[in-house]
Parts: structure tokens; C-alpha cells; sequence
């Protein structure tokens, strides 16, 4: 019934216009998506010679375990993450979620934590777009899904506004935790992974809970060029 549906009302590919069915994108723009390449640091998702873990994370090991990014954050996918915040398009989360379960662990997390957002701005954005992607990869485990007892502390200013070398010092003791974590298995979700500051700071907060292991996935991630 379904692609009965699909094929008498197509629904329009938000990238061309082109008839995309029930998708977000029509199948010509899914297969241009930046994917980032095989081979990345299994700790910080840089690309790396043979998925061998980077020189900065085995100079400077961050507290989280690993990371698992699906895209390069250029175009398109930066397009449709400045829908999903800026533009409140909310629909589009199933697909980036969808996307991201691709490259998810094997291994279903105990607790899943979306990204937290300061007061303020979840007030002025209404919702957290860490939160939306996070929602169809709890339902997909059928794994809990934590987002009253993470919080951020802080209202810093945007990451995206400052030099990457001044991010680390920004986001500085801005998460809080409230909830035993001793022995678990998390996954961290956001949207985009710059310098790693930000999902740094929530590992330590959340190691120091006493989390066993913690991961991230993300839909993006910046490369230096």
C-alpha cells in the first residue's frame, strides 16, 4: 500500500524537487551524501591510515572510547542540518537517524544521552536536534533514552562562532550529571563533531558518574582541510 501511495503523491526531494516517494531525498541525491571513508581513528573519526588510532588521540586520549561519524559535514548533509536546527524540519530526523543506524555499534549502549542543550537556547530553538536523532535509535534497541538528568551547566557561547583551538576552554565544566552510571555502556549522539571539545567534556562528566565505556554517534564530522 505503501508505494501505491508514493507513486500517486511523491513526495518532493528536499535537495532537487525531483519525486523522492516516501524518502527525504530522491535516490540520485542519497547516493551523493558525503560518507566518510572506511578507514577513521576508532576513537576520534578522523580519517586515518588504516583505521589505525591517530596521533593526537594516542598523544592526548579524550575520555570517551570511540567515535563513529556517518558523513563529512560539507554540502549536502550541512544543508540538512541547518534545516533540521534552524528551519524546524523535524521530518528530516527519521532520515538522518536512519542513516546514522548504518554505522551505529554492533552492540546496543545501556542508556543513550542526546546531547544536551543550555536552557536558553533549547527556550529560543524549542527542541534539541540531538534529541530528534536520538529518539529512532531508542526506539530501534529499544534502548533507554536519558534526557533530563545530563545537563549543561553553562550557557557558553556557540561552539560554531569561535576558533577551534578556543573550543576546549568554552565548554569547560559545562555538563552536569545526576544519575549513577557505574559499569554502563553509553552512546553520545549529536549532529556535528568539529574539534570533539564538547563530546569530550560530557565523556568526562559522564565517566566521572562512573560510566564503563562511552561512545559517540554522529551525523557529521568536520575535517580540517
Amino acid at each position: 500500500m505503501a508505494h501505491v501511495v508514493d507513486a500517486l503523491l511523491p513526495r518532493a526531494c528536499f535537495l532537487c524537487s525531483a519525486p523522492g516517494g516516501r524518502h527525504l531525498l530522491c535516490a540520485a541525491c542519497r547516493d551523493m551524501l558525503p560518507r566518510m571513508p572506511a578507514d577513521c581513528c576508532p576513537v576520534c573519526a578522523l580519517p586515518t591510515p588504516g583505521a589505525a588510532v591517530c596521533g593526537e588521540c594516542l598523544k592526548r586520549p579524550p575520555y570517551f572510547d570511540a567515535s563513529h561519524a556517518v558523513f563529512r559535514y560539507e554540502f549536502p548533509i550541512d544543508t540538512l542540518i541547518h534545516a533540521l536546527k534552524y528551519g524546524h524540519r523535524l521530518a528530516s530526523a527519521d532520515f538522518l537517524a536512519t542513516s546514522m543506524l548504518e554505522f551505529a555499534p554492533s552492540t546496543p549502549p545501556d542508556l543513550i544521552i542526546p546531547v544536551p542543550l543550555a536552557p536558553t537556547r533549547l527556550a529560543e530553538r524549542g527542541f534539541n536536534q540531538a534529541v530528534e536523532l536520538a529518539r529512532p535509535l531508542a526506539r530501534h534497541w529499544q534502548t533507554p533514552l536519558e534526557i533530563t538528568r545530563i545537563t549543561r551547566a553553562l550557557d557558553t557561547l556557540p561552539q560554531a562562532s569561535l576558533p577551534w583551538k578556543e573550543r576546549a576552554k568554552n565548554i569547560r565544566h559545562a555538563f552536569n550529571c545526576s544519575i549513577d552510571l557505574s559499569g554502563k555502556s553509553v552512546l553520545v549522539v549529536d549532529d556535528v563533531m568539529t574539534t570533539g571539545a564538547t563530546l569530550n567534556e560530557l565523556a568526562g562528566a559522564l565517566k566521572a558518574c562512573g560510566a564503563a565505556r562511552v561512545a559517540n554517534l554522529v551525523l557529521a564530522r568536520a575535517l580540517k582541510q
